[in-house]
């Protein structure tokens, strides 16, 4: 009698993994999740979950690494822009995008999980978090400070004030995100803002 052909194990998928293990520290912050939570999220056997990740403590520091600094990149990207009124539409409408993104993309806001909470010895999440944030509102302010010197806004601006203004419509919509709003209403509210700030656009 032949033998049953045996199934082909199931390829391993850094990013799934990364995305599963996010969603543990997330709800559980770093000393709530066991290394047996990890294997059994991720199906993987301690040695091959060491062997993809390092340790516990690694894989912790690449989750909150891999999906902040997404941030860092959607500023970095606007500011790039060469009319200001784009780089504030950017900085506010991607921001809503990334922070509504599809659960299965993604494990949540990290401002709002217990991860902040909680660190490993070489990585103190809430003191990575606010570089992270202090390193965007730092290009964002060079950025409308060029648009004062360029001309695209009033002499009179004050790009402190401006740039505070971003900042607090950025952290509005991600607490309403974490809230639950919906990615139109929150849409809604960016382009408001983004009106407010810049204007009608040029006919």
């Amino acid at each position: 009698m032949p033998q049953p052909k045996r199934g082909r194990p199931r390829a391993f998928d850094r990013d799934q993994a990364l995305l599963d293990a996010a969603r543990l520290f997330w709800r559980r912050g770093y000393s709530g999740t066991s290394t047996r939570d990890l294997t059994a999220q991720l199906g993987l056997s301690t040695s091959s979950l060491y062997g993809a990740f390092g340790s516990k403590a690694e894989l912790f520091e690449e989750a909150v690494r891999t999906y902040a600094e997404r941030y860092r990149e959607i500023y970095e990207q606007a500011v790039a822009g060469t009319k200001f009124r784009d780089v504030v539409e950017h900085v506010l409408i991607d921001s809503v995008h990334e922070f509504t993104r599809p659960d299965d993309e993604h494990p949540g806001c990290l401002l709002s999980s217990a991860a902040m909470a909680d660190s490993t010895s070489t990585l103190d999440t809430s003191a990575y978090f606010a570089e992270l944030q202090g390193h965007n509102e730092r290009i964002l302010l060079a950025r409308t400070e060029r648009a004062v010197e360029e001309g695209e806004l009033p002499p009179d601006t004050d790009p402190p004030a401006v740039t505070g203004l971003i900042q607090s419509i950025w952290h509005g919509l991600s607490a309403r995100a974490n809230l639950g709003a919906d990615r139109e209403d929150l849409l809604a509210t960016a382009r408001l803002g983004h009106a407010l700030i810049c204007g009608p656009a040029a006919p």
